[in-house]
């Protein structure tokens, strides 16, 4: 009976310090790793010879009503159906350097949650940030480098987008 308790106290014991020191050396996550990135898709661009042409082919056969800025598909938050979001299409000139230094002839938007800390966290990690940020009347934009050269547009939306 006393070498069935001890046993048992021992098992405890030796359990209970693995656990403490599992958790003692365990490291906290980082802002790199519970930091909020791309929350979502916030625009798709492309070069073509004739936007104007373009914009009228995809409104006639796919319904894309394109304006001079291109066309603004409103959608709603899942979490939140309170909150509006827009993803952007929009076509640009093939001759635009808008997506330089990249020469694809597309690029990406992504929505991002608090810009400033990502552009930080990019720098760390050595991610070529092509300019500074910018703040529009839509929100703070910053243009990244992925590994093959495609230019990428980062927003963070204002408060009411």
């Amino acid at each position: 009976m006393k070498s069935t308790l001890l046993i048992t106290l021992a098992f405890a014991a030796t359990f209970g310090l693995g656990f403490a020191s599992r958790t003692a050396t365990t490291e906290k996550p980082n802002d790199q790793a519970t930091m909020k990135k791309v929350t979502g898709i916030g625009g798709v661009f492309f070069k073509c010879k004739d936007p104007k042409q373009m914009n009228a082919w995809y409104n006639t056969h796919l319904g894309i009503d394109a304006g001079q800025y291109g066309a603004s598909f409103e959608w709603r938050d899942d979490a939140d159906p309170t909150k509006k979001g827009v993803t952007q299409w929009s076509t640009f000139a093939e001759k635009t350097t808008y997506f330089e230094p990249s020469t694809k002839d597309f690029m990406i938007n992504y929505r991002v949650e608090n810009l400033e800390g990502l552009v930080e966290q990019l720098k760390k990690e050595g991610v070529t940030i092509v300019d500074t940020i910018e703040a529009s009347d839509y929100g703070k934009f910053v243009h990244i480098l992925d590994p093959e050269g495609n230019k990428v547009e980062l927003w963070e939306p204002d408060k009411s987008e």
